[in-house]
């Protein structure tokens, strides 16, 4: 088949009149150009191959075609997704379905829903416009085979994405709510590949079920924050600033912030509403420079506290805090400092993870190692896994794990995927115990590097147009590695394609120096870009001042030598 074909095929069998029409009128341009026209170099890449379930399912741009989000994708997605339950589970297969406020996010979830009662499947449809972990809530809550989330989280607006949770039944004990896997996930795959035209694929929307769980996602929410120590009414003079992004955060968060005793909570007016087209930052995500502008803006005229940032299906909690060393008097942690500082808080509570063992911290191999020292210091175990939380949530015994991508699961046991919304709530009850003890959350930090070293991380990460770049980035670094980074010669390398420490194998290069720092290099799963993760490690004298200006410069060094080191500078 041709690609004229293929896309005519398509089209064909398109349930949505709008898809259908901009793929016939990309065919009509291409059988009429005389020579390769845009239009035919526009249907490639629609048809370069079925989306696959990814670092966080299946995303891509929302248009026609088998490599794009629309009713034809979702459709047969659910489909197969149905004809793998029904092999798996006995009886009715149960399943939640959330979205969050994307262009086509509502369209999607209720495909999806009308495919899996017609299929035979129990439809448990949550309202609209809500945060991702409300659905991961959800499949452990209602005890669910299943869930979907149409989201693509922090990508960019002309995004959407379908995320898969498997239920008790199919994944049992720590896995139960967690995003699917090997070797679930190739075997969907399969069954999709195998699905009928969209168009000849049943749907019964009209036997699904609605069903809300939000309130008891809240009184989840409020019942972590009141366990938390906090001095008398540091809860209410913790003034908080907060952002959903564009996104389905902000009430869910303000609400569950309120049910944990804080009531001094100001949203970004400009960003406070969902919007599909994300139009006050460049990108949705709160890692990205600038994102978090407009709250420090609003946080110098308040006089806040702490500034609290969501990703758009809130997810993802990013933090700032004041700092007069800082341009503009505050400073975005990063999210491994967010992550070595939750990590301690609730590392010192000395809850057992729910196993006879010692409970455990888990984080991913891309994120800083200092949460390892923070486990062995407290007596626990710790973790390390393979990038993404479908890895680090199926952790058995875990009572804390994060990915320095700033998602963070602080409350495994309810919610086994990272969650913005618990994250803000259990990071405002850290600052407010330490708002009401006369202290900062950089000395929290600077008593951290005291004890464990200074552990400093750093993104270096290259966006491209032509993904071909990142597989050329990677293998230059496999032929030729660096030699050495900031001066230190490189001790150990090693392609993480060869495991790595009893990892499965990913694509992936780790270099460690004499000096003990350390670059991980991979691709995105979600995003054209070729990230590279840099840390650096320092010694502190005891009582001594921190070396924050030293491990900068160490890092900007690295930075050089790796945009070098991948020909990507």
């Amino acid at each position: 088949m041709t690609i004229i074909d293929r896309a005519r095929d398509w089209a064909s069998h398109d349930p949505d009149p709008a898809t259908r029409e901009e793929l016939n009128r990309l065919i009509d341009s291409a059988v009429s150009s005389t020579a390769d026209g845009a239009a035919a170099t526009e249907l490639e890449p629609r048809f370069a191959g079925p989306l696959t379930f990814g670092t966080a399912g299946l995303r891509g741009r929302v248009g026609a075609g088998e490599t794009r989000m629309n009713r034809a994708v979702v459709t047969r997605a659910t489909h197969g997704l149905m004809s793998w339950l029904n092999e798996q589970v006995d009886g009715t297969p149960t399943v939640v379905i959330g979205c969050d406020a994307r262009h086509g996010s509502a369209d999607f979830r209720k495909a999806a829903a009308g495919v899996v009662a017609a299929a035979g499947g129990r439809a448990l449809v949550l309202p609209a416009q809500l945060p991702t972990p409300v659905t991961a809530f959800a499949v452990r809550h209602l005890g669910a085979d299943a869930g979907i989330m149409v989201t693509a989280s922090h990508n960019p607006p002309d995004d959407n994405g379908y995320k898969v949770y498997l239920g008790g039944r199919v994944a049992p004990g720590p896995a139960e709510g967690v995003q699917l896997i090997g070797p679930a996930d190739a075997e969907i795959a399969d069954a999709i590949a195998a699905a009928p035209p969209a168009d000849e694929i049943a749907l019964a929307w009209e036997k699904a079920e609605h069903v809300d769980v939000l309130d008891a996602y809240l009184a989840r929410a409020g019942e972590i924050g009141r366990t938390f120590p906090a001095a008398d009414g540091a809860r209410p003079n913790l003034r908080v600033v907060l952002t959903p992004m564009h996104g389905v955060g902000g009430s869910t968060a303000v609400r569950a912030l309120e049910a944990a005793g804080f009531t001094d909570v100001h949203l970004v007016p400009g960003q406070a509403e969902p919007d599909p087209d994300f139009p006050t930052v460049a990108f949705p995500n709160p890692e990205e420079p600038g994102a978090l502008d407009l709250s420090m803006e609003l946080a110098r005229e308040i006089d806040a506290d702490i500034i609290i940032a969501l990703d758009p299906d809130a997810d993802r909690c990013s933090t700032a805090v004041p700092d007069a060393d800082a341009p503009g008097g505050w400073r975005q942690l990063t999210g491994d400092e967010i992550g070595a500082l939750l990590g301690e808080f609730l590392a010192s509570r000395g809850e057992n993870g729910g196993t006879a063992e010692a409970p455990v911290l888990a984080n991913s191999i891309v994120s800083g190692r200092l949460l390892g020292r923070i486990a062995e210091f407290h007596g626990l175990r710790h973790e390390t896994t393979l990038t993404g939380f479908k890895w680090i949530a199926r952790t058995p015994g875990m009572i804390f794990g994060y990915e320095e991508a700033i998602g963070y699961c602080c409350d495994p046991g309810h919610v086994r995927d990272k969650d913005g919304v618990t994250a803000a709530v259990t990071m405002c009850s850290l600052a407010a115990d330490v708002k009401g003890r006369g202290r900062t959350l950089r000395d929290e930090l600077d008593d951290l590097a005291r004890t464990h070293g200074l552990h400093a991380t750093a993104p270096l990460t290259f966006r491209v147009a032509d993904t071909s770049l990142i597989s050329e980035g990677m293998r230059t670094l496999r032929s030729t590695p660096p030699r050495e980074l900031a001066g230190s010669p490189v001790v150990e390398c090693v392609d993480l394609l060869d495991g790595y420490r009893g990892l499965p194998p990913t694509d992936g290069i780790l270099l460690i120096t004499r000096d003990d720092d350390r670059v991980i290099v991979r691709p995105s799963g979600t995003e054209p870009k070729l990230k590279c993760y840099l840390e650096v490690v320092l010694s502190v004298e005891d009582g001594g001042p921190v070396p924050h200006g030293t491990a900068g410069a160490r890092l900007e060094r690295i930075r050089s030598d790796m945009a070098a080191a991948t020909g990507m500078g």
